[in-house]
């Protein structure tokens, strides 16, 4: 998986924006939905990473299973993995982004959950 693919990934997801919110890390893009962020990645950077909610069970599930999992740098280690994208199928890292928005989503008010449900 590409930078551009996991930016399209990640933008493809209903109600999402991207943007660099960190004047103090310019290169460190954030993707939301509604106004909580699901996804940070430094897309310029090699190998690409990028750091995802998840599950604080499966987090760890994922963790013992895969090297390039490791509990979220700089995150709640409970429940934000950083994934090293490039060794991982891109179909693995596309439902670990997708998982990622799901939790963030069930957290938004109810309103704008159904806003997201809308075609």
């Amino acid at each position: 998986m590409t930078p551009a693919d996991l930016r399209a990934c990640c933008l493809g997801l209903n109600g999402t924006s991207e943007d660099i919110p960190f004047p103090r890390s310019p290169g460190v893009t954030v993707f939301r939905v509604g106004a909580k962020i699901f996804a940070i990645c430094a897309l310029e950077e090699e190998p690409l990473k990028v750091s995802l909610k998840c599950d604080p069970d499966e987090a760890v599930r994922l963790r013992e299973a895969h090297p390039e999992i490791v509990p979220g740098w700089h995150l709640n280690k409970r429940h934000w993995n950083t994934v090293t994208v490039g060794p991982l199928p891109a179909r693995m890292v596309r439902e670990l982004i997708e998982d990622s928005y799901d939790l963030v989503a069930a957290g938004l008010p109810k309103a704008e959950r159904l806003r997201l449900d809308r075609p």
